[in-house]
């Protein structure tokens, strides 16, 4: 368990104030095969969830979007083209090498003009309140160090009626399934990141951050703590990866 001085990193209790940076380091070592790796470590499949994510959100034209750890922009690519140029997105990452890599490639498929792009952390959101009408974190709530206070952040910059979007690796529901995810993890994966990333140490703790990261029903309380009504999650692939979606009222 941590204590208000530690945090868990992957496996490891580290301090507190250490952990920011060294999420940083492992996102500045991943940053240029990120794109490449997520297509092989989820035989593409990751493009189905995030697909998914955004027919769940809802999104329509005029709206304004947060799409927190957006990465290379995968959702905000999406929320894009809903919103129309009366609305707006505005993708946002703690790690500027992500950030930057997104905005390129946004850039390069001639995206621009409704994107709005800022280096923030999730658990201090420098947005005015009632702010967004949908929020949307894809693959980082489960980096975040204090993770309760970051969903009462997305509740906060959220305007009542609009909705919040967890896309995360989550746990598998059967035990078959989780012992094979539990080998993937921890020997394909590495390897995988060592052969082409030429990073076996990253990938093994994106592989120990899942595990350590709360299981569906847990995260579904979070949410309900942090204020969000309506809360409810879906399992896909098993419950490997796991949507969850709150409202605020």
């Amino acid at each position: 368990m941590s204590d208000e001085k530690t945090t868990h990193f992957g496996y490891r209790q580290v301090a507190v104030e250490e952990k920011a940076t060294q999420i940083r380091e492992v996102f500045d070592s991943v940053a240029p095969r990120y794109d490449l790796m997520n297509d092989l470590m989820s035989l593409g499949v990751h493009r189905l969830w995030k697909r998914r994510t955004v027919a769940l959100a809802g999104v329509r034209r005029g709206q304004r979007v947060l799409d927190l750890a957006a990465g290379t922009g995968d959702l905000t690519e999406r929320f894009v083209g809903l919103v129309g140029k009366e609305g707006a997105v505005v993708s946002t990452d703690i790690n500027a090498t992500m950030l930057d890599r997104g905005r390129d490639r946004l850039v390069d498929l001639g995206l621009a003009g409704n994107i709005h792009y800022a280096q923030v952390n999730a658990e201090a959101l420098p947005f005015a309140a009632d702010r967004f009408d949908c929020i949307s974190i894809g693959f980082g709530l489960r980096n975040v160090t204090h993770k309760q206070r970051a969903l009462e952040e997305m509740f906060r910059v959220l305007r009542p009626g609009g909705r919040v979007l967890v896309l995360e690796f989550s746990h598998p529901a059967n035990l078959p399934l989780r012992k094979a995810y539990d080998l993937y993890s921890f020997s394909v994966l590495p390897a995988l990141g060592r052969l082409v990333a030429g990073d076996a140490d990253s990938y093994r703790y994106l592989a120990e951050s899942i595990r350590m990261h709360p299981d569906q029903e847990t995260l579904q309380t979070m949410l309900e703590a942090a204020g969000f009504e309506r809360c409810e999650f879906f399992n896909l692939s098993g419950g490997i990866v796991a949507i969850h979606r709150g409202y605020k009222l």
